[in-house]
Protein backbone atom coordinates (compact mmCIF):
# COMPACT_ATOMS: atom_id res chain seq x y z
CA UNK A 1 0.00 0.00 0.00
CA UNK A 2 1.27 3.41 -0.95
CA UNK A 3 0.98 6.02 1.85
CA UNK A 4 -0.21 9.39 0.51
CA UNK A 5 0.30 11.14 4.28
CA UNK A 6 2.04 10.44 7.51
CA UNK A 7 0.74 11.07 10.90
CA UNK A 8 1.98 11.37 14.67
CA UNK A 9 0.84 11.19 17.50
CA UNK A 10 2.26 11.33 20.86
CA UNK A 11 1.69 12.07 24.69
CA UNK A 12 3.28 13.34 27.77
CA UNK A 13 6.12 11.12 29.34
CA UNK A 14 4.35 8.88 31.93
CA UNK A 15 1.19 8.42 30.82
CA UNK A 16 1.83 4.74 29.93
CA UNK A 17 -1.89 3.86 30.03
CA UNK A 18 -3.02 6.58 27.72
CA UNK A 19 -0.24 5.56 25.53
CA UNK A 20 -0.81 1.85 25.26
CA UNK A 21 -4.64 2.41 24.69
CA UNK A 22 -3.81 4.92 21.71
CA UNK A 23 -1.51 2.41 19.80
CA UNK A 24 -4.15 -0.43 20.21
CA UNK A 25 -6.65 1.94 19.01
CA UNK A 26 -4.39 2.72 15.66
CA UNK A 27 -3.64 -0.63 15.30
CA UNK A 28 -6.77 -2.24 15.38
CA UNK A 29 -8.06 1.17 13.09
CA UNK A 30 -7.76 0.06 9.17
CA UNK A 31 -5.58 2.06 7.40
CA UNK A 32 -7.95 3.32 4.75
CA UNK A 33 -10.46 4.28 7.58
CA UNK A 34 -7.83 6.48 9.78
CA UNK A 35 -5.89 7.91 6.36
CA UNK A 36 -9.28 9.13 5.78
CA UNK A 37 -10.30 10.84 9.17
CA UNK A 38 -6.76 12.50 9.13
CA UNK A 39 -7.49 13.69 5.41
CA UNK A 40 -11.06 14.63 6.20
CA UNK A 41 -9.45 17.20 9.61
CA UNK A 42 -6.54 18.41 7.19
CA UNK A 43 -9.46 19.66 4.41
CA UNK A 44 -11.52 20.85 7.27
CA UNK A 45 -12.25 24.76 6.72
CA UNK A 46 -12.56 25.70 10.16
CA UNK A 47 -10.31 24.26 12.85
CA UNK A 48 -10.67 24.86 16.67
CA UNK A 49 -8.53 27.32 17.65
CA UNK A 50 -8.21 29.67 21.23
CA UNK A 51 -10.26 32.59 19.92
CA UNK A 52 -12.67 30.07 18.63
CA UNK A 53 -12.91 28.55 22.12
CA UNK A 54 -13.54 31.92 23.26
CA UNK A 55 -16.30 32.66 20.95
CA UNK A 56 -18.02 29.61 21.11
CA UNK A 57 -18.27 29.45 25.17
CA UNK A 58 -17.89 33.20 26.01
CA UNK A 59 -20.48 33.14 28.47
CA UNK A 60 -18.38 30.57 30.57
CA UNK A 61 -15.57 32.66 30.25
CA UNK A 62 -17.18 35.38 31.56
CA UNK A 63 -18.48 33.71 34.43
CA UNK A 64 -15.54 32.06 35.21
CA UNK A 65 -13.69 35.43 34.93
CA UNK A 66 -15.80 37.29 37.29
CA UNK A 67 -15.17 34.60 39.74
CA UNK A 68 -12.12 34.53 39.81
CA UNK A 69 -12.19 38.43 40.57
CA UNK A 70 -14.51 38.21 42.98
CA UNK A 71 -12.21 35.70 44.60
CA UNK A 72 -9.07 38.14 44.14
CA UNK A 73 -11.25 41.25 45.47
CA UNK A 74 -12.46 39.43 48.65
CA UNK A 75 -8.42 38.08 49.37
CA UNK A 76 -7.22 41.56 49.10
CA UNK A 77 -9.84 42.76 50.84
CA UNK A 78 -9.44 40.56 53.97
CA UNK A 79 -5.20 41.44 53.78
CA UNK A 80 -6.37 44.90 54.44
CA UNK A 81 -8.73 44.50 57.15
CA UNK A 82 -5.82 42.14 58.32
CA UNK A 83 -3.06 44.94 58.14
CA UNK A 84 -5.78 47.69 59.58
CA UNK A 85 -6.15 44.76 62.23
CA UNK A 86 -2.59 45.15 62.76
CA UNK A 87 -1.91 48.72 63.04
CA UNK A 88 -4.55 49.11 65.42
CA UNK A 89 -3.12 46.30 67.43
CA UNK A 90 0.24 48.38 67.24
CA UNK A 91 -1.43 51.32 67.92
CA UNK A 92 -2.55 49.65 71.19
CA UNK A 93 0.33 48.61 72.50
CA UNK A 94 2.22 51.57 71.82
CA UNK A 95 -0.58 53.49 73.69
CA UNK A 96 -0.47 50.76 76.85
CA UNK A 97 3.15 51.28 76.95
CA UNK A 98 2.98 54.75 77.44
CA UNK A 99 0.15 54.45 79.94
CA UNK A 100 2.25 51.80 81.99
CA UNK A 101 5.21 54.05 81.62
CA UNK A 102 3.91 56.88 82.75
CA UNK A 103 1.64 55.62 85.58
CA UNK A 104 5.36 53.68 87.14
CA UNK A 105 7.22 56.31 86.52
CA UNK A 106 5.23 59.27 88.43
CA UNK A 107 5.31 57.10 91.98
CA UNK A 108 8.70 55.98 91.02
CA UNK A 109 9.72 60.10 90.85
CA UNK A 110 7.89 60.17 94.49
CA UNK A 111 10.34 57.42 96.38
CA UNK A 112 13.07 57.99 95.23
CA UNK A 113 12.78 61.81 95.62
CA UNK A 114 11.66 61.42 98.83
CA UNK A 115 14.57 59.25 99.76
CA UNK A 116 17.07 61.87 98.76
CA UNK A 117 15.11 64.63 100.54
CA UNK A 118 15.41 62.48 103.78
CA UNK A 119 19.15 61.86 103.27
CA UNK A 120 20.05 65.41 102.22
CA UNK A 121 17.78 66.38 105.68
CA UNK A 122 19.71 64.07 107.60
CA UNK A 123 23.39 64.07 106.25
CA UNK A 124 24.44 66.07 109.32
CA UNK A 125 22.40 64.24 111.99
CA UNK A 126 24.21 61.10 113.78
CA UNK A 127 21.84 58.62 112.71
CA UNK A 128 23.76 56.12 110.69
CA UNK A 129 21.12 53.79 110.66
CA UNK A 130 18.37 55.74 108.91
CA UNK A 131 20.87 56.87 106.37
CA UNK A 132 21.86 53.04 105.89
CA UNK A 133 17.72 52.19 105.20
CA UNK A 134 17.67 55.02 102.91
CA UNK A 135 20.35 54.30 100.92
CA UNK A 136 18.66 50.72 100.55
CA UNK A 137 15.43 52.27 99.94
CA UNK A 138 17.17 53.87 97.24
CA UNK A 139 19.02 50.78 95.39
CA UNK A 140 15.57 49.27 95.38
CA UNK A 141 14.12 51.57 93.89
CA UNK A 142 16.62 52.36 91.30
CA UNK A 143 16.61 48.31 91.13
CA UNK A 144 12.74 48.21 90.33
CA UNK A 145 13.04 51.18 87.96
CA UNK A 146 15.82 49.58 85.84
CA UNK A 147 13.40 46.06 85.80
CA UNK A 148 10.16 48.27 84.57
CA UNK A 149 12.44 49.97 81.93
CA UNK A 150 13.81 46.89 80.64
CA UNK A 151 10.30 45.53 80.39
CA UNK A 152 8.84 48.34 78.33
CA UNK A 153 11.85 48.80 76.31
CA UNK A 154 11.76 44.82 75.29
CA UNK A 155 8.14 45.62 73.86
CA UNK A 156 9.16 48.46 72.55
CA UNK A 157 11.49 46.88 70.24
CA UNK A 158 9.10 43.88 69.64
CA UNK A 159 6.43 46.13 68.52
CA UNK A 160 8.95 48.02 66.42
CA UNK A 161 8.79 50.85 67.91
CA UNK A 162 12.26 51.51 68.60
CA UNK A 163 13.96 54.21 66.66
CA UNK A 164 17.74 55.57 66.89
CA UNK A 165 18.41 58.84 68.15
CA UNK A 166 22.41 59.80 67.28
CA UNK A 167 23.99 62.40 68.49
CA UNK A 168 27.49 63.61 68.79
CA UNK A 169 29.58 61.80 72.10
CA UNK A 170 32.89 61.32 72.86
CA UNK A 171 33.70 57.53 73.54
CA UNK A 172 36.02 58.30 76.45
CA UNK A 173 33.29 59.83 78.17
CA UNK A 174 31.29 56.70 77.75
CA UNK A 175 34.24 55.05 79.12
CA UNK A 176 34.37 56.99 82.03
CA UNK A 177 30.54 57.21 82.61
CA UNK A 178 30.41 53.58 82.83
CA UNK A 179 33.81 53.37 85.14
CA UNK A 180 32.08 56.02 87.67
CA UNK A 181 28.72 53.90 87.53
CA UNK A 182 30.22 50.69 88.94
CA UNK A 183 33.36 51.75 90.86
CA UNK A 184 32.11 51.89 94.03
CA UNK A 185 30.09 48.71 93.85
CA UNK A 186 33.05 47.01 92.85
CA UNK A 187 35.14 48.81 95.79
CA UNK A 188 32.64 47.02 97.67
CA UNK A 189 33.08 43.74 96.48
CA UNK A 190 37.06 44.09 96.33
CA UNK A 191 36.84 43.67 92.32
CA UNK A 192 39.44 44.55 90.52
CA UNK A 193 38.79 46.67 87.60
CA UNK A 194 40.84 47.44 84.84
CA UNK A 195 40.57 49.33 81.52
CA UNK A 196 42.69 49.76 78.63
CA UNK A 197 41.38 52.17 75.95
CA UNK A 198 42.89 52.10 72.55
CA UNK A 199 41.02 54.24 69.96
CA UNK A 200 42.22 57.35 67.85
CA UNK A 201 39.10 58.62 66.45
CA UNK A 202 37.02 59.51 70.06
CA UNK A 203 34.94 61.78 68.13
CA UNK A 204 31.65 59.98 66.67
CA UNK A 205 27.63 60.30 66.14
CA UNK A 206 26.32 57.40 68.39
CA UNK A 207 22.57 56.11 69.67
CA UNK A 208 24.39 57.14 73.57
CA UNK A 209 21.68 55.76 75.32
CA UNK A 210 21.67 52.65 73.97
CA UNK A 211 25.58 52.07 73.37
CA UNK A 212 25.27 52.52 77.45
CA UNK A 213 22.92 50.72 78.08
CA UNK A 214 24.32 47.68 76.06
CA UNK A 215 27.53 48.11 78.04
CA UNK A 216 25.85 48.73 81.58
CA UNK A 217 24.00 45.60 81.09
CA UNK A 218 26.99 43.54 80.39
CA UNK A 219 29.15 45.58 82.91
CA UNK A 220 26.11 45.07 85.65
CA UNK A 221 25.99 41.62 85.20
CA UNK A 222 29.87 41.05 85.41
CA UNK A 223 30.19 42.73 89.11
CA UNK A 224 27.03 41.13 90.11
CA UNK A 225 28.29 37.71 89.52
CA UNK A 226 32.05 38.35 89.89
CA UNK A 227 32.78 37.22 93.55
CA UNK A 228 34.98 39.06 96.02
CA UNK A 229 38.54 39.66 95.43
CA UNK A 230 37.88 38.42 91.64
CA UNK A 231 38.47 40.77 88.34
CA UNK A 232 37.08 42.80 85.59
CA UNK A 233 39.07 43.52 82.80
CA UNK A 234 37.66 45.83 80.00
CA UNK A 235 39.74 46.80 76.57
CA UNK A 236 38.15 49.16 74.09
CA UNK A 237 40.03 48.54 70.59
CA UNK A 238 39.65 51.14 67.53
CA UNK A 239 39.87 48.63 64.12
CA UNK A 240 40.20 49.86 60.80
CA UNK A 241 37.20 49.94 58.53
CA UNK A 242 37.02 49.86 54.54
CA UNK A 243 33.96 52.46 54.56
CA UNK A 244 35.28 55.84 54.93
CA UNK A 245 34.16 58.24 57.34
CA UNK A 246 33.20 55.63 59.74
CA UNK A 247 35.29 53.54 62.83
CA UNK A 248 35.10 50.25 64.04
CA UNK A 249 35.54 50.13 68.57
CA UNK A 250 35.74 46.78 69.80
CA UNK A 251 35.33 46.17 73.16
CA UNK A 252 35.93 43.18 75.31
CA UNK A 253 34.68 42.37 78.75
CA UNK A 254 36.44 39.94 80.73
CA UNK A 255 35.26 38.91 84.22
CA UNK A 256 36.38 36.26 86.47
CA UNK A 257 32.99 35.21 87.62
CA UNK A 258 30.61 32.11 88.03
CA UNK A 259 30.35 31.39 84.59
CA UNK A 260 28.05 29.96 82.26
CA UNK A 261 27.49 26.57 80.99
CA UNK A 262 27.50 25.94 77.27
CA UNK A 263 23.69 24.64 77.38
CA UNK A 264 22.48 28.22 78.66
CA UNK A 265 25.32 30.01 76.36
CA UNK A 266 23.07 28.79 73.83
CA UNK A 267 19.49 31.03 74.44
CA UNK A 268 21.52 33.61 76.52
CA UNK A 269 19.85 35.84 74.43
CA UNK A 270 16.73 34.50 74.87
CA UNK A 271 13.95 36.79 77.03
CA UNK A 272 13.68 35.61 80.43
CA UNK A 273 16.79 33.13 80.06
CA UNK A 274 18.97 32.49 82.84
CA UNK A 275 21.08 30.52 84.18
CA UNK A 276 19.17 27.83 86.31
CA UNK A 277 22.17 27.64 89.23
CA UNK A 278 21.73 31.69 90.35
CA UNK A 279 18.16 32.20 89.51
CA UNK A 280 16.82 31.70 93.50
CA UNK A 281 20.14 33.68 94.70
CA UNK A 282 20.50 36.62 92.18
CA UNK A 283 17.63 38.99 91.45
CA UNK A 284 16.79 39.83 87.61
CA UNK A 285 14.13 39.39 84.82
CA UNK A 286 16.58 37.46 82.36
CA UNK A 287 15.94 40.58 80.19
CA UNK A 288 19.08 42.15 80.68
CA UNK A 289 21.10 40.27 77.57
CA UNK A 290 18.47 39.81 75.28
CA UNK A 291 17.78 43.64 75.39
CA UNK A 292 21.38 43.63 74.69
CA UNK A 293 20.99 41.45 71.72
CA UNK A 294 18.13 43.61 70.32
CA UNK A 295 19.73 46.93 70.61
CA UNK A 296 23.35 45.20 69.19
CA UNK A 297 21.81 44.04 66.17
CA UNK A 298 19.56 47.69 65.87
CA UNK A 299 22.92 49.67 65.89
CA UNK A 300 24.71 46.94 63.20
CA UNK A 301 27.04 45.52 65.33
CA UNK A 302 27.92 42.30 66.69
CA UNK A 303 28.17 40.57 70.18
CA UNK A 304 30.36 37.41 70.94
CA UNK A 305 30.33 35.16 74.14
CA UNK A 306 32.98 33.16 75.63
CA UNK A 307 32.48 31.58 78.90
CA UNK A 308 33.16 28.34 81.34
CA UNK A 309 31.82 27.70 84.05
CA UNK A 310 33.30 28.26 87.42
CA UNK A 311 35.68 30.17 85.48
CA UNK A 312 33.93 33.53 83.81
CA UNK A 313 32.58 35.27 80.26
CA UNK A 314 33.62 37.22 78.02
CA UNK A 315 31.65 39.48 76.28
CA UNK A 316 33.06 41.21 73.06
CA UNK A 317 31.11 43.78 71.00
CA UNK A 318 31.90 45.52 67.97
CA UNK A 319 30.21 48.46 66.66
CA UNK A 320 30.57 50.51 63.66
CA UNK A 321 30.30 54.53 64.44
CA UNK A 322 30.37 57.94 62.23
CA UNK A 323 33.10 59.84 62.85
CA UNK A 324 32.30 63.27 64.05
CA UNK A 325 32.83 66.25 62.02
CA UNK A 326 35.96 68.70 63.63
CA UNK A 327 33.86 71.90 63.78
CA UNK A 328 30.67 70.07 65.33
CA UNK A 329 32.56 68.18 68.04
CA UNK A 330 34.41 71.67 68.99
CA UNK A 331 31.19 73.41 69.04
CA UNK A 332 29.93 71.05 71.37
CA UNK A 333 32.68 71.06 73.74
CA UNK A 334 32.20 74.44 74.28
CA UNK A 335 28.37 74.55 75.12
CA UNK A 336 29.21 71.56 77.43
CA UNK A 337 28.41 73.00 81.37
CA UNK A 338 28.86 72.00 84.66
CA UNK A 339 26.23 73.05 87.55
CA UNK A 340 26.69 76.67 88.67
CA UNK A 341 25.01 77.01 92.08
CA UNK A 342 25.49 80.75 91.97
CA UNK A 343 23.71 81.45 89.04
CA UNK A 344 20.87 80.29 90.36
CA UNK A 345 20.12 82.46 92.93
CA UNK A 346 17.22 84.81 92.62
CA UNK A 347 16.00 83.14 89.70
CA UNK A 348 12.23 82.39 89.04
CA UNK A 349 10.60 79.23 88.00
CA UNK A 350 7.37 78.22 86.82
CA UNK A 351 6.41 74.81 87.98
CA UNK A 352 3.50 73.06 85.65
CA UNK A 353 2.61 69.87 87.70
CA UNK A 354 -0.63 68.39 88.80
CA UNK A 355 0.33 65.69 91.25
CA UNK A 356 0.81 67.25 94.76
CA UNK A 357 3.43 64.79 95.58
CA UNK A 358 5.85 65.83 92.44
CA UNK A 359 5.36 69.16 92.71
CA UNK A 360 6.81 69.01 96.45
CA UNK A 361 9.29 67.30 95.70
CA UNK A 362 10.34 69.46 92.53
CA UNK A 363 9.68 72.92 94.56
CA UNK A 364 11.91 71.81 97.45
CA UNK A 365 15.13 70.53 95.27
CA UNK A 366 14.82 73.90 93.37
CA UNK A 367 14.23 75.81 96.52
CA UNK A 368 16.72 74.68 98.21
CA UNK A 369 19.27 75.41 95.46
CA UNK A 370 18.65 79.42 95.71
CA UNK A 371 15.55 79.13 92.81
CA UNK A 372 12.15 80.99 93.57
CA UNK A 373 9.11 78.66 92.63
CA UNK A 374 5.43 79.30 91.57
CA UNK A 375 3.53 76.33 90.83
CA UNK A 376 0.35 75.86 88.65
CA UNK A 377 -1.95 72.47 88.53
CA UNK A 378 -2.52 72.60 84.57
CA UNK A 379 -1.34 74.37 81.29
CA UNK A 380 -4.40 76.85 81.61
CA UNK A 381 -3.07 78.08 84.70
CA UNK A 382 0.21 78.26 83.63
CA UNK A 383 -0.60 80.19 79.93
CA UNK A 384 -2.45 82.64 82.31
CA UNK A 385 0.51 83.04 84.63
CA UNK A 386 2.80 83.87 81.80
CA UNK A 387 0.11 86.51 80.27
CA UNK A 388 -0.91 88.63 83.45
CA UNK A 389 2.63 88.77 84.76
CA UNK A 390 5.39 91.24 83.62
CA UNK A 391 7.99 90.39 80.94
CA UNK A 392 11.21 88.67 83.06
CA UNK A 393 9.24 87.57 85.92
CA UNK A 394 9.82 83.32 85.52
CA UNK A 395 13.45 82.63 83.86
CA UNK A 396 12.36 79.46 82.98
CA UNK A 397 9.25 76.79 82.84
CA UNK A 398 9.24 73.40 83.56
CA UNK A 399 6.15 71.61 82.52
CA UNK A 400 5.07 68.41 82.70
CA UNK A 401 2.99 67.06 79.87
CA UNK A 402 -0.10 65.10 81.18
CA UNK A 403 -1.93 67.22 82.89
CA UNK A 404 -6.27 68.21 83.40
CA UNK A 405 -8.02 71.04 81.18
CA UNK A 406 -4.55 71.60 78.69
CA UNK A 407 -1.46 68.99 78.82
CA UNK A 408 1.92 70.52 78.46
CA UNK A 409 1.89 70.37 74.59
CA UNK A 410 -1.09 73.16 74.05
CA UNK A 411 0.41 74.62 76.95
CA UNK A 412 3.90 75.47 75.11
CA UNK A 413 1.88 76.56 72.18
CA UNK A 414 -0.12 79.11 73.39
CA UNK A 415 2.84 80.30 75.31
CA UNK A 416 4.48 80.68 71.76
CA UNK A 417 2.34 82.09 69.78
CA UNK A 418 1.85 85.18 72.60
CA UNK A 419 1.66 88.60 70.92
CA UNK A 420 4.95 89.41 73.15
CA UNK A 421 7.78 88.07 71.89
CA UNK A 422 9.48 88.17 75.19
CA UNK A 423 7.05 86.15 76.79
CA UNK A 424 6.76 83.66 74.13
CA UNK A 425 10.64 83.10 73.70
CA UNK A 426 10.73 82.03 78.13
CA UNK A 427 12.39 78.51 78.07
CA UNK A 428 10.24 75.50 78.41
CA UNK A 429 11.98 72.37 79.82
CA UNK A 430 9.82 69.54 79.71
CA UNK A 431 9.53 67.19 83.48
CA UNK A 432 7.49 64.32 82.65
CA UNK A 433 7.15 60.90 83.33
CA UNK A 434 6.55 60.32 78.68
CA UNK A 435 10.39 59.32 78.87
CA UNK A 436 10.66 57.75 75.11
CA UNK A 437 12.84 58.98 72.69
CA UNK A 438 9.51 59.76 70.57
CA UNK A 439 8.33 61.51 73.57
CA UNK A 440 11.54 64.12 73.86
CA UNK A 441 11.14 64.74 69.92
CA UNK A 442 7.37 65.70 70.48
CA UNK A 443 8.29 68.24 73.26
CA UNK A 444 10.98 69.78 71.10
CA UNK A 445 8.57 69.77 68.03
CA UNK A 446 5.93 71.79 70.14
CA UNK A 447 8.31 74.26 70.93
CA UNK A 448 10.52 73.27 74.23
CA UNK A 449 13.96 73.35 75.02
CA UNK A 450 14.85 70.49 76.74
CA UNK A 451 13.00 67.14 78.48
CA UNK A 452 14.21 65.60 81.76
CA UNK A 453 12.37 62.32 82.25
CA UNK A 454 10.86 61.16 85.28
CA UNK A 455 12.25 60.06 87.99
CA UNK A 456 13.85 63.21 88.24
CA UNK A 457 18.18 62.92 88.20
CA UNK A 458 18.78 66.09 90.06
CA UNK A 459 22.16 66.51 88.28
CA UNK A 460 20.65 66.25 84.88
CA UNK A 461 18.21 68.96 85.82
CA UNK A 462 20.45 71.12 87.34
CA UNK A 463 22.86 70.63 84.13
CA UNK A 464 20.02 71.60 82.09
CA UNK A 465 18.91 74.92 83.91
CA UNK A 466 22.53 75.88 84.16
CA UNK A 467 22.95 75.47 80.44
CA UNK A 468 19.47 77.54 79.70
CA UNK A 469 20.75 80.30 81.99
CA UNK A 470 23.94 80.56 80.54
CA UNK A 471 22.68 81.25 77.22
CA UNK A 472 19.91 84.08 78.80
CA UNK A 473 23.02 85.92 80.25
CA UNK A 474 24.99 85.36 76.45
Amino acid sequence: MTKTMEACFGVKDGQATLLSILNKTIKAMPSDMLTSAIAMYDSTAYKMTFYGFLKDHLAVVLILGFSIIIVILQLLRKARRAEASAKEANLAKTQFLHNVSHDIRTPMNAILGYSELMKNELKDNDLPKVLEHLNKLQKAGNILLSIINNVLDMARIESGHMELDENYVNIEDIRQRLFEMFEDEAKKKNIHVSYTFNVEHKHVMADVTKVEEIFVNILSNAVKYTHSNGSIEVNVDELSCDEPGYMIVRTSITDTGIGMSQEYLEKIFESFSRERMTSSKISGTGLGMAIVKKYVDLLGGTINVKSVLGKGSTFIVTLKYKMADEKYYLNKQEENCEVDNAIFNGKHILLAEDNDLNAEIAQTILERAGLFVDRVKNGIECVNKVIENPCGTYDVILMDIQMPKMDGYNATCEIRNLQDKTKACIPIVAITANAFEEDKKKAIDAGMDGHIAKPINIEDLFVGLTDILNKQKS
